[in-house]
């Protein structure tokens, strides 16, 4: 390609962005090393599709046809392969593979005996490898499906998982859509933590028992944590050992087939919390060192090394590398049927500093520095964008498989298709807007709010490239951290939370503010919203995983979803505000629509005011004051009606506002011609302290 031509790969993301005009020479780059890559692999693998089927062939698998078990392996720079296990007395000369080719690839058939598997479904195996130095280690196959800890020590152990097909779940759903006027609404969960005892859940538990309650609250997804085998549970699935494994803490692969499966039928995407931006430092149960050397699939040497996370670093120039992780993508779309997937730890990925004691200030410079910016882990994100793109077509899929990236750096064009000059992703968290509500609660006093500081951080995101935005996920739920409820309330969460104690100064506070929290978010701070499991309706206690500093204890790594089925307890409050708030996206659009227009902060009043997609939305943050007849602006003229109130007695409010008249007819709001606040109408609504209401108008309610 010309200058000129190359030029054209980028046009659409510096149309969107003009101040990335300095820096077109490295967005160029960038899409022609992608471009570089993508042509290679079609070249010598057929397609990026059958690259990324690998994971049919690597590993050892069993043909139904015939009943003989294969095993093709990359082991390069070893001198013997060889396949061990409870089948052949762990023998290491009695099955060792044949070497293929000299870039490492060995491969054995093992025939049937008297027409069965030579090796019995859930029975134990392992790779032996004979090393230059002549020693022979015994590693997990990288490409292995099940783990399960070991009896006499704590390693996990790699077992051949090949049930009979009538024991084999079959999906009986097709993959959940949403409808044309709603966002993405996020249900961050964690299979183990999801049951009020202290113990580890099961994927069974999670689809009987939690699947109903996220569909009855109206979120759309859900995003799993933790699924991909590790062996360390209080990691919270963050040092994966076996990236084809699933957690067998919770139970079968048929297990989450099934959850995923049910999901479905409710109309609810699921994503998987894909970890590739690290691995585990393992070597027994991990892939670390898995040929003996450090630099099978990582970077060698101190480059190969994660210190802050005491982790294994990727090499995402290697061939084998991309095999392994675009695979892995494929895999667990094609075998769980998984929607897509929240790609954990981007920023580390995207700089070789790795975002460590580095402060991001929105220059340009941080982004495209050459010395800072990790090139070859921006091509394997394209690469896997591109990868979704072309099995979205293959399935003719109307809704496309979505991305979304944990990133704290705002690197430009990450949130633009490769087509527009961007990265693929189709979200970015927006992980500004926890750390600010933190910083709030913790250290200013109400009437220190600063509602146009507040504004700024929900509504500081690039155009045209989309953000989840949340109050508050895992992160602020673990030991060391407060929830939102906590700072809120902590003193009386476990005195005053019942609807029989007196209603203190404490608690209607923290149940007035946390709805607040989360309505404003909701509405202002993104095209997606997420929430964590139980901290919607304000979970009361933090979460920490069984470890050697708390005595191995499951106290802390549950959530106990039975204290919003207690109609005693002021938790249900929040749970069914929570519910309601939900459905103005399901019901109006609020989530997928262009940014709000904000018409009013109001610093002294603590009155917020602004419109998105037809609703009008006003927030009165004022500890004392409430407002009768409070005039606002309103661009759409006509005759308006109450869709939400924070003050609703059903959601521990005071039932303030009108909602309808004597009569039972719904409460009516009259805009008048008057231009206020740069809008072409006025109205007056009732704004009471520490109350958030929102209006439509009354053709368009459903």
């Amino acid at each position: 390609m010309s200058g000129t031509d190359n030029r054209s790969l980028i046009k659409p993301a510096l149309d969107i962005d003009p101040w990335l005009e300095p820096f077109s020479h490295h967005l160029i780059n960038r899409q022609l090393q992608f471009q570089k890559w993508y042509k290679d692999l079609n070249n010598t693998e057929g397609s990026l599709i059958k690259f990324a089927s690998s994971y049919n062939t690597y590993g050892l698998h069993a043909n139904w046809d015939n009943n003989s078990i294969i095993i093709t392996q990359y082991v390069p720079d070893v001198l013997e392969v060889s396949l061990v296990g409870d089948f052949n007395d762990w023998n290491f000369n009695s099955h060792k593979l044949i070497k293929i080719n000299d870039f490492g690839l060995w491969s054995l058939t093992i025939p049937s005996i008297n027409n069965e598997f030579a090796i019995k479904h859930d029975s134990r195996y392992k790779i032996a490898i004979k090393i230059p130095s002549g020693e022979i280690i015994y590693r997990l196959d990288p490409w292995l499906r099940r783990a399960t800890p070991a009896k006499e020590n704590t390693l996990y152990e790699g077992r051949f998982w090949n049930p009979p097909k009538h024991e084999q779940y079959v999906f009986k759903n097709n993959r959940a859509r949403f409808n044309n006027k709603e966002g993405i609404r996020i249900y961050e969960a964690h299979v183990g933590i999801s049951t009020p005892e202290p113990k580890v859940g099961t994927y069974k538990n999670f689809t009987e028992n939690v699947l109903p309650i996220i569909h009855k609250l109206g979120y759309n997804t859900i995003q799993l944590m933790a699924i991909m085998e590790h062996a360390y549970y209080a990691s919270f699935g963050y040092q994966v050992t076996n990236f084809f494994a699933i957690s067998s803490r919770y139970g079968t692969p048929d297990d989450l087939k099934e959850l995923i499966d049910t999901a479905h039928g409710l109309g609810i995407k699921v994503l998987l919390d894909v970890v590739h931006s690290h691995s585990s430092k393992n070597v027994q149960d991990g892939l670390n060192m898995f040929n003996g050397t450090d630099h099978y699939l990582f970077h060698g040497g101190a480059k190969g090394n994660h210190d802050l996370w005491d982790s294994r670093l990727f090499n995402y120039a290697n061939h084998e590398t991309l095999r392994f992780l675009l695979s892995n993508l494929k895999f667990f779309i094609d075998e769980y049927k998984f929607d897509g997937f929240r790609f954990d730890g981007v920023t580390s990925m995207l700089y070789k500093h790795h975002g460590l004691s580095f402060g991001f200030s929105g220059d340009y410079n941080e982004y495209f520095n050459p010395d800072w910016v990790e090139d070859e882990a921006i091509t394997y994100l394209m690469l896997a964008h591109k990868l979704l793109e072309e099995i979205n077509e293959i399935d003719n899929n109307d809704d496309k498989f979505i991305s979304i990236a944990e990133d704290v750096s705002g690197m430009p064009t990450l949130c633009l298709k490769i087509s527009e000059g961007g990265i693929g992703f189709d979200y970015r968290l927006s992980m500004a807007i926890p750390d600010m509500w933190i910083k709030i609660l913790k250290h200013l006093s109400d009437e220190q709010w600063d509602l146009a500081n507040i504004v700024h951080t929900l509504t500081n995101r690039r155009y045209k490239e989309k953000c989840i935005a949340y109050c508050e996920s895992h992160d602020q739920a673990l030991v060391g951290d407060k929830t939102i409820a906590f700072w809120l309330m902590d003193k009386e969460m476990y005195t005053n939370m019942s609807v029989l104690t007196e209603n203190t100064p404490v608690i209607d506070r923290g149940i007035a503010l946390h709805k607040l929290i989360r309505l404003l978010t909701f509405a202002l701070g993104g095209e997606g919203y997420l929430n964590f499991e139980g901290n919607e309706f304000g979970h009361p206690e933090w979460l920490d995983f069984p470890r050697i500093g708390n005595n191995e204890s499951y106290h802390y790594a549950r959530r106990q979803f039975n204290l919003i089925g207690d109609d005693l307890l002021r938790y249900k409050f929040l749970f069914e505000f929570d519910r309601a708030m939900l459905s103005l996206d399901s019901k109006y659009g609020v989530l997928d629509t262009p940014q709000a227009y904000v018409s009013l902060k109001h610093e002294s009043d603590k009155v917020l005011i602004f419109e998105r997609n037809g609703l009008l939305f006003a927030f009165n943050f004022h500890h004392s004051n409430s407002y009768p007849d409070y005039k606002v602006g309103i661009e759409t003229s006509g005759t308006y009606v109450l869709v939400l109130s924070s003050d609703d007695k059903e959601f521990g409010g005071h039932q303030r506002v009108e909602e309808t008249n004597d009569k039972g007819i719904p409460y009516e709001y009259f805009t008048n011609n008057e231009r206020w606040n740069d809008r072409s109408n006025s109205i007056q609504i009732y704004l009471p302290s520490r109350t958030a209401v929102v209006l439509q108008l009354k053709d368009k309610v459903f």
